[in-house]
């Protein structure tokens, strides 16, 4: 059985048929809640930004023109809920220093991460990414599991493609670090078990 496009469903919601857009929520809502989780960072508050992600989606499903992919538009809406939310909670977010980092370190900790077994490296990412301020555990959780282009991240989040890169960049010393700080204790308990 093929999986029929987003738009297929789109048209049939837009048509009357309100049932199709379980279709809908089925494909996206794991990853609109993991996205809001990785903003707002509590679980209650997630599932609440998921629903609301969806109720607004329903609603304004008919200004959908289809300029960039279902996927995106969605991603937006979510983005932008979570915003929404944060803004009411005023929660702060904690400052790490990238200054002493270099691209050379951010590419050694990226091979480490790399050989790392998959799952395993999977966990730790989550891990480390939680940790960082919300939009850029968002942004760096579309880039590197949603492989969501910069040109698409950046209608996400509403900015320019080289805003993104920017973000992009700083976010990936920023997560370097809290790897690099997490990982290692892990690496040294590691080969001292082995002797």
């Amino acid at each position: 059985m093929t999986k029929l496009p987003d738009q297929h469903y789109i048209t049939q919601i837009i048509g009357g048929n309100t049932n199709a857009f379980s279709v809908l929520v089925e494909r996206y809502k794991d990853l609109i809640f993991s996205l809001a989780l990785k903003m707002v960072k509590n679980r209650e508050e997630a599932e609440e930004v998921a629903q609301d992600t969806f109720i607004k989606v329903f609603n304004s499903l008919e200004k959908f023109k289809g300029d960039s992919k279902f996927s995106t538009w969605i991603y937006k809406v979510a983005y932008n809920t979570c915003l929404d939310r944060m803004k009411k909670n005023k929660k702060d977010e904690g400052n790490i220093n990238i200054d002493n980092f270099s691209e050379h370190l951010v590419k050694t900790m990226e091979n480490a991460l790399s050989k790392m077994m998959d799952e395993e490296r999977k966990k730790s990412i989550q891990d480390c990414l939680n940790l960082l301020p919300s939009d850029e555990g968002f942004l760096l959780t579309l880039f590197y599991f949603e492989d969501q282009s910069l040109e698409e991240i950046a209608k996400i989040m509403d900015i320019t493609a080289n805003n993104a890169k920017v973000k992009l960049f700083r976010s990936r010393k920023k997560l370097a670090s809290i790897l690099k700080e997490k990982l290692e204790p892990e690496i040294i308990n590691y080969y001292e078990r082995g002797r």
